[in-house]
């Protein structure tokens, strides 16, 4: 049985808790948190589970396998760092830290200890997130030209890290997933009404290889939570809504025919009409289930069995990447930024 401290207690920190703490094949041993009545609060719901207010008892415990990660973002590089260096396997919520110069450090330390180090981009493992992969990488939808996400709601407001950070970053991530590649460049757009320095609403163009064009909004200043996205190819359409539970993706058999286009002119609804294809709307059976669940027990599998991890190190340096390029693009006004920062070496486990 895999022996985990989870550090952080807040908001996020009890589900993690409660999926680890599973009974069969990982226990949660310790938890830590800075804030006494959280603890007090994880003693009520897990009395058989440590508690301290001390990171230093999840590193220096030689009975802790795993040390999973649920703080504020500019506490993950050094706690992660500090988990990584006492031999431990470490998953951290998104983002991996908040720059891209301490994600590739963690990478490097990861790789050369030879221990896993899993990004916690919940979404990579929603069976309808999956199921689009699979529809992509199997190349019935064709060539995809572009994508666009919106992510809103009405709070929870961070004071720590923006709308892109906190919201944006699951978003790229799926995209990055999805098309198998990091952007080139991005150009964005936010302001800061609630607190200053931390964009309240934000607007993103990613630019992929191949001309594929990618769209976020993202903001916790809203009135409705929406949490959608439509792709859009040659051959087919989809789109996907996270909060319809029931029926999350739609597709649609849509396309341009693109030659038509080109050589005739239209300038009539009939002629309109003799150019775009409409066929039917699918609704595919997807079995939904528990994404963080499916994280949990992934990390657990690359613990156990070496298997290999989705939501690596790598991928959430790439994030990471183009959150930054992000923040320098709104600082100078939507300017075009290129990704930087990322790194293709790999260094060789023990």
């Amino acid at each position: 049985m895999i022996q985990v401290a989870v550090i952080g207690a807040g908001r996020w920190g009890p589900n993690l808790i409660r999926n680890f703490n599973n009974g069969g094949r990982s226990c949660v041993r310790l938890v830590v948190d800075s804030r006494e009545e959280r603890l007090e609060a994880v003693r009520e719901r897990f009395p058989e589970v440590g508690l301290s207010t001390d990171p230093n008892a999840a590193f220096a415990g030689a009975h802790i396998d795993a040390v999973v990660i649920a703080t504020p973002t500019a506490t993950h590089a050094a706690l992660a760092r500090a988990a990584l260096e006492a031999g431990k396997h470490v998953m951290v919520e998104k983002p991996l830290t908040d720059g891209t110069a301490s994600a590739l450090e963690l990478c490097r330390l990861a790789e050369q200890s030879g221990r896993v180090l899993l990004v916690g981009h919940v979404f990579l493992y929603n069976p309808a997130v999956r199921w689009i992969k699979d529809r992509i990488d199997s190349g019935s939808m064709g060539r995809i030209y572009h994508l666009a996400s919106t992510r809103t709601n009405l709070g929870p407001i961070r004071v720590d890290v923006s709308a892109a950070w906190d919201l944006a970053a699951q978003d790229i991530a799926i995209f990055n997933h999805w098309l198998g590649a990091k952007p080139i460049s991005v150009s964005a757009l936010g302001h800061d009404w609630i607190n200053p320095g931390i964009q309240d609403a934000v607007f993103a163009t990613l630019r992929y290889p191949g001309q594929v064009l990618a769209h976020l909004h993202a903001s916790w200043l809203n009135p409705r939570k929406v949490r959608t996205i439509t792709l859009v190819a040659d051959r087919q359409m989809l789109t996907y809504d996270d909060l319809d539970q029931a029926e999350p993706v739609r597709l649609h058999d849509k396309r341009v025919t693109t030659d038509r286009v080109k050589t005739e002119y239209v300038d009539t609804f009939g002629g309109f009409r003799s150019i775009v294809h409409t066929g039917d709307v699918t609704i595919p059976s997807i079995r939904m289930g528990e994404p963080l669940l499916a994280e949990c027990m992934h990390f657990l599998d690359c613990v156990e069995k070496g298997v290999p991890v989705l939501s690596d190190g790598r991928q959430g340096l790439a994030v990471v990447a183009v959150l930054e390029a992000i923040d320098q693009s709104i600082a100078h006004s939507g300017r075009e930024e290129a990704v930087r920062g990322l790194v293709s070496e790999r260094v060789a486990t023990r």
